[in-house]
């Protein structure tokens, strides 16, 4: 779950990432939420969780994808801040990239290991 006083631009921002409007919506306690896979992302109006993440990869999602540049170039276009351009994770392991959403909480995209 993710903390923030924009939930609007963090709903919209994470609709486009991945691809669909959220699978719960409750707006009046201020959630919205997706099953990704096997794990559930939501969203929380949090009066207290302002401005930029302070330790922004503390934590730090990653999206697994077989097109890792592709998907890094889409996710420029819909408003995400690249943090670390598409390289190598090893000799023959994949690609991942760094990214951060909104808030500035960072997020990675990685080939499937």
């Amino acid at each position: 779950m993710l903390g923030t006083q924009q939930s609007s631009a963090m709903v919209a921002f994470y609709e486009k990432l991945l691809g669909k409007p959220a699978d719960m919506v409750d707006p009046d306690n201020g959630f919205w939420g997706w099953q990704v896979g096997n794990v559930f992302l939501g969203i929380l109006n949090h009066s207290e969780m302002g401005g930029k993440a302070k330790d922004a990869g503390r934590i730090m999602l990653n999206f697994e994808t077989p097109q890792v540049k592709e998907e890094f170039e889409r996710l420029k276009t819909i408003g995400a801040t690249v943090i670390k351009e598409p390289y190598g994770m090893g000799e023959g392991e994949g690609a991942i990239a760094t990214l951060a959403d909104p808030d500035g909480n960072f997020f990675q995209l990685m080939n499937p290991m």
